[in-house]
């Protein structure tokens, strides 16, 4: 399989150098070349299927035979050490819980598969790569957790400061050894702008430098993976299946996209968006116009130019009709997410946190032009990693689980930047 730049069609690389380099020279995703379906008895035969078989079947076009079948099937048995389950909270209403994994994140799928191909890749080499990561909450600790102590593989994470929460915080500066935490007096596009700057700096080239933002392959093609275990759960039911996902980067709804250009029988998503709301303002006047991120307490997605828009206007062809058809995004305020969290904690005693309450206003939304569907929404972390929004709205105390207990007392270690210079001097000297 070969992928090329959205830039530029004609600029190709293989699975592995689309992993390594993370974004292409002119500053474009990479997008594979080919996209082939999945036989339709697959589908109508998946509930019989592990999710190990499932993910293998998934992603095996995409990585081609650049990793052994049986090492790829290690890496997947590797990836998804934890349950997925999609859980009722009303009639027609599902919780696809996405955080039982070491960080209770979703982006743990994401960062265990691909710290693992770097793995594979790096095994027999003694050269150097620089994982350079930006991360507006979760990324931070799935990514330090994933790549601790692989070999060759030097982890350095930018995180706005103040913007994330303590535990998102603690996940990502306290682990040590080969992951470094860079505190950015600014927002998250503020780092995001960095490490893109960083890819492009010629004179830093030797530094080898990739991302494990979801702009890369190996984070955002394993993300449909529990898009593929939704269905499984939930095809029993015989209706058309709704999806919404609270949307800061993008990956997730990409990646959802992706797996309906596979086969998977999904009615429609849902990009559920907080007050950065870049993509419903462009599904409203036809003008694709990012702003500068704003603050919000579903800090993971306060992104105001999403990454993977444009993997999803790929995968569309650019047709406006044909995306409309598939696909809502609606914006909700912080005011709408705090009572939501404590509508739906009262009225079925199943307690959301900010990202995966918003997922269940959008989809709410959604439900209403579509009654006769069944809907299931991301919840995207667990509520411990926003106690200081979840506790108080609910008046309860929440019980700490054993991820996080393993984090609370340990020292934070980070270095404060403000500038990319700041950036390029400590990859210089590191």
């Amino acid at each position: 399989m070969n992928y090329f730049s959205l830039n530029n069609k004609n600029h190709k690389v293989s699975f592995k150098q689309a992993v390594i380099n993370g974004l292409a020279p002119d500053k474009g995703l990479y997008f594979p070349d080919n996209i082939t379906s999945l036989p339709t008895t697959f589908f109508e035969n998946i509930e019989n299927s592990s999710n190990e078989e499932i993910a293998f079947e998934a992603i095996k076009q995409f990585v081609g035979d650049e990793i052994p079948e049986i090492i790829l099937k290690q890496i997947i048995a590797e990836t998804l050490c934890f349950d997925f389950p999609c859980v009722k909270v009303e009639d027609n209403v599902y919780s696809l819980e996405l955080f039982h994994g070491p960080t209770m994140a979703f982006k743990d799928v994401g960062a265990r598969f691909m710290s693992r191909c770097m793995g594979y890749f790096n095994q027999n080499s003694e050269e150097k790569n620089t994982v350079l990561v930006a991360t507006s909450g979760d990324t931070g600790g799935a990514v330090a957790s994933g790549f601790l102590g692989v070999k060759n593989v030097e982890v350095i994470i930018l995180y706005p400061s103040g913007k994330v929460s303590d535990i998102q915080e603690r996940q990502l500066t306290t682990l040590g050894k080969n992951i470094k935490a860079l505190e950015v007096n600014g927002v998250f596009d503020d780092c995001q702008d960095m490490v893109k700057n960083a890819f492009l700096d010629k004179t830093l080239k030797h530094k080898n430098l990739t991302s494990a933002n979801s702009i890369n392959i190996a984070r955002w093609l394993p993300q449909m993976f529990y898009i593929f275990f939704a269905y499984k759960q939930l095809k029993k039911h015989n209706k058309p299946i709704l999806l919404s996902c609270p949307s800061g980067n993008f990956g997730n709804i990409c990646a959802g996209i992706l797996a309906k250009r596979l086969g998977l029988p999904i009615a429609h998503f849902v990009a559920s968006t907080n007050a950065n709301d870049t993509v419903p303002r462009f599904l409203e006047n036809g003008n694709y116009e990012p702003k500068p991120s704003v603050v919000t307490i579903s800090n993971a997605m306060d992104v105001g130019n999403p990454s993977n828009f444009v993997r999803i206007q790929e995968l569309y062809n650019h047709d406006l009709a044909a995306f409309e058809k598939d696909f809502s995004s609606y914006s909700f305020t912080d005011a709408e997410t705090e009572f939501a969290i404590k509508d739906i904690y009262y009225r079925t005693n199943y307690i959301a946190e900010p990202h995966g309450a918003v997922g269940y206003l959008g989809l709410e939304k959604e439900m209403e032009k579509k009654p006769e569907s069944i809907g299931v929404f991301l919840e995207t972390a667990h509520p411990i990693k926003f106690l200081d929004i979840v506790e108080p709205l609910l008046n309860n105390k929440l019980p700490i689980p054993k991820q996080i207990e393993s984090v609370l007392n340990k020292e934070k270690v980070r270095t404060k930047i403000a500038t990319y210079e700041d950036l390029k001097e400590f990859l210089l000297r590191n």
